[in-house]
């Protein structure tokens, strides 16, 4: 029997963990239907008191918005440091102008009032009054104490009427905006008050047949606001029979009893202003339809877990996906999976352990051929094969950072050993010597004194290095250590070895130099007999090696510039190599050696890549005559140049256009016949047996473009096409080209064309 997979394992689970909550809150919903349904209809009045708060906090903002405005307009400013008087009238009619702005339908808003009790004004709709005469100048004056901000305040109504018409106020009370005036000062002597009779907010509270069944809304005072009974509002919250005890959290419900009759009352808390919005509701009347609820309840259940277990499936195949595409990824299938019992995530794990194997034994084999490279490295330092650029890099990728960053002086050691008649070894235990001779300069020179020893024809070399510019320091040290190295080999292994040593130098890129002078040093001993040290600066007068004057890094990166048709880099390596030939004082003669090996692995380039002489030097003469020939630096130059090197780049650079041209042509039939697949530049690479990157920068050159944008380009012009041509639908053509979806398609059809793929074909269709 087959195992499930994983993707049947969630889909069950997800259909297990779907229906069997929705069958179970289905039965108790239906043995506990008056719970329920309480709940219920305490999440719409919850709802319905959220959406009457933001109906109201909505107006009281638009209130405080328009009041900011009028408090902080120049007018009402200038006002606030001047009395006012009935002379005063355009002063007046201004600030009557910007309240009146503030009062319109939607704000409720009846009147703004606004009083400076330094000058001994208000201004309200009726008129202009002395403040200290108006009747209820005390309560107004008392309302100098609210703090700073915006305050919302339960006010009597009679307040902001005058004497004569008191009597014409709609409501008992309003609300008010109260602030402070002037608002930037440092002392408060003035009000601004935008009055909403609490009647005109009336509307926007429902209410049904029983009285405590609508919404009220309380101060933070648990004064009442709001209520359909008129004759409650600016009362307590008590007087309509409820407790205040109850207000503890931002919003809530609890059960309350009214009269011998539970109620269940739901209440949310403003985080504006403070009022708390409530609403009572009779648990009586929500539990007489218990029954029609239930059978509602079996519908919606029945629904539920329909729904429930669609989303379960879609869900499960979503979250599956990855796996799916991690399973393709490493070459894995379903059905294997399932021949072997197992599961997708034993396979993935294995691969993965699989994969943390293969890197740990990498790097174990990885290490065990570090010291190969790192001696091929050396080997080809010593022989001047390694270009300056890439000195430093090589020496910090094997370990030698420090050494690159801090030594000021440095010499080369070269060891070779001495057979006497009467030793007890022969050459042919040579080899072996060597390598214990090699382990014991590895265990006497610090490693942060040296560079790795290298075993080169015979001949240990290492170079040593100090942090010192002190040349009699180092040469002493120098000394003292090749003495004790020639000491401890003499005692454990009973052999004589003879020590060459260079002259100082301060750049890695001698060490080719330092090496042939450390051999130039050991030819002395069929002099000075067997055992011998022996300095360089003994031999030549203390002068560098003379015959290392051959810029062979300079003549490396000339062949590889010529090789990659870099016509003005080739110009300018060949005339630094002649400059470094030329810098060295030599007789005539003398010159002609590098000048002679140049022209030597010039041929030997060009004859490695099939380029024969007669396609550079039609001519049947001598080259080598016609360069012996010439007398002067500049017409040495002008000769390799014109003779050899210009030649030969031509040659390489028609091989180049034409591979390259090749190249583009190949990836173009690509994309012409594989542009509805998902095409890469990777996949291209690798059909052509080509590196991504040469590839890339080739096609560049021959398109101008890249093969993104190529790609991209073909896939437009199908599209138009098949817009012009065909009545494939928009998101067949998307899927065709490749878009995850038909909105990415449609947003870059239009980026590029400047109008949707739809009105590209209807004005083809009428073109």
């Amino acid at each position: 029997m087959r195992s499930l997979t994983f993707l049947s394992k969630m889909t069950i689970f997800g259909f297990l963990l779907s229906t069997l909550p929705v069958i179970f809150i289905g039965a108790f919903s239906y043995v506990t239907s008056s719970n329920e349904i309480q709940k219920n209809v305490n999440a719409g009045k919850m709802q319905l008191i959220m959406q009457i708060n933001s109906n109201v906090e909505q107006k009281l903002t638009t209130v405080n918005h328009t009041l900011n405005q009028v408090i902080n307009s120049t007018v009402l400013k200038k006002a606030m440091n001047q009395p006012l008087t009935v002379n005063e009238f355009v002063m007046y009619d201004d600030l009557r102008n910007e309240i009146r702005h503030m009062q319109s339908f939607d704000t409720k808003l009846e009147d703004v009032v606004l009083i400076n009790e330094r000058h001994n004004w208000m201004i309200k709709n009726s008129g202009l009054y002395p403040f200290e005469q108006y009747a209820y100048y005390e309560e107004l004056s008392g309302l100098m104490q609210v703090p700073d901000g915006t305050s919302w305040v339960l006010n009597p109504s009679r307040w902001f009427y005058s004497e004569e018409s008191a009597g014409s106020a709609a409501c008992s009370y309003s609300i008010s905006l109260v602030k402070r005036l002037p608002t930037n000062g440092l002392e408060k002597y003035g009000l601004a008050l935008a009055n909403i009779p609490t009647c005109s907010l009336q509307e926007l509270l429902e209410s049904d047949d029983d009285p405590l069944s609508s919404i009220m809304i309380l101060d933070d005072q648990y004064r009442i606001l709001l209520h359909p009974d008129q004759t409650l509002v600016g009362k307590s919250v008590t007087e309509s029979g409820l407790r205040l005890g109850q207000f503890t959290e931002p919003s809530g419900q609890y059960t309350e009893t009214v009269d011998q009759k539970e109620y269940s009352v739901t209440y949310y808390r403003s985080e504006l202003n403070g009022w708390i919005y409530l609403s009572a509701t009779s648990i009586a009347s929500m539990t007489k339809e218990s029954k029609k609820i239930g059978t509602y309840t079996l519908y919606v259940c029945l629904f539920m877990l329909l729904l429930s277990m669609l989303l379960a499936w879609i869900g499960s195949r979503r979250m599956y996906s990855p796996i799916q595409v991690l399973l393709n990824q490493i070459g894995e299938r379903l059905t294997d999976i399932q021949k072997r019992k197992t599961n997708e995530f034993q396979v993935i794990g294995e691969r993965v352990t699989h994969l943390f194997q293969s890197k740990t034994e990498l790097e174990k084999e990885l290490r065990q051929h570090i010291h190969q490279v790192r001696t091929f490295f050396f080997m080809k330092a010593f022989q001047g094969q390694v270009k300056q650029n890439e000195m430093n890099e090589k020496l910090i990728q094997f370990g030698y950072g420090t050494q690159l960053a801090e030594w000021k002086t440095m010499a080369a050691i070269t060891l070779q050993i001495d057979f006497l008649e009467n030793s007890r070894y022969s050459k042919n235990d040579l080899e072996l010597l060597l390598f214990a001779v090699h382990n014991m300069i590895e265990e006497l020179i610090p490693y942060e004194q040296r560079l790795a020893p290298i075993i080169m024809d015979q001949t240990i070399v290492t170079i040593i290095g100090s942090t010192s510019h002190d040349l009699e320091a180092f040469s002493s040290a120098k000394y003292s250590l090749t003495e004790h190295l020639q000491q401890q080999i003499a005692s454990c292994l009973n052999v004589k070895v003879s020590i060459g040593m260079s002259l100082p130098f301060n750049t890695f890129s001698s060490l080719a130099m330092a090496y042939r002078e450390g051999l130039e040093a050991l030819k002395h001993r069929m002099k000075l007999g067997e055992g011998i040290i022996i300095q360089y600066d003994n031999v030549n007068e203390g002068k560098h090696y003379l015959n290392l004057n051959y810029p062979a890094h300079i003549e490396n990166e000339l062949m590889d510039a010529v090789k990659l048709a870099e016509k003005d880099k080739s110009k300018e390596l060949l005339r630094a190599f002649l400059q470094a030939v030329f810098a060295v004082e030599l007789s005539p003669q003398e010159y002609q050696i590098p000048l002679a090996r140049l022209l030597n692995n010039l041929l030997i380039v060009m004859q490695e890549s099939g380029v024969s002489l007669s396609q550079i030097h039609p001519m049947k003469g001598s080259l080598l005559k016609e360069l012996l020939e010439l007398h002067t630096s500049a017409e040495i130059e002008d000769w390799f140049w014109t003779k050899a090197v210009y030649p030969m780049i031509k040659i390489f650079k028609d091989r180049q256009e034409e591979q390259y041209h090749n190249i583009s042509e190949k990836i173009i039939d690509l994309v012409q016949h594989q542009y509805d697949t998902d095409l890469t530049l990777e996949e291209c690479a690798s059909r052509l047996h080509y590196n991504a990157n040469y590839l890339s920068s080739v096609f560049r050159k021959e398109t101008g473009h890249s093969f993104s944008e190529y790609l991209s380009m073909y896939r437009f012009k199908m599209a138009k096409k098949w817009l012009a041509d065909s009545d494939m639908p928009i998101k067949d053509i998307a899927a065709l080209l490749r878009y995850n979806n038909p909105q990415n398609f449609i947003r870059s059809f239009r980026k590029q064309e400047g109008i949707t793929p739809g009105q590209y074909r209807d004005k083809r269709r009428n073109v």
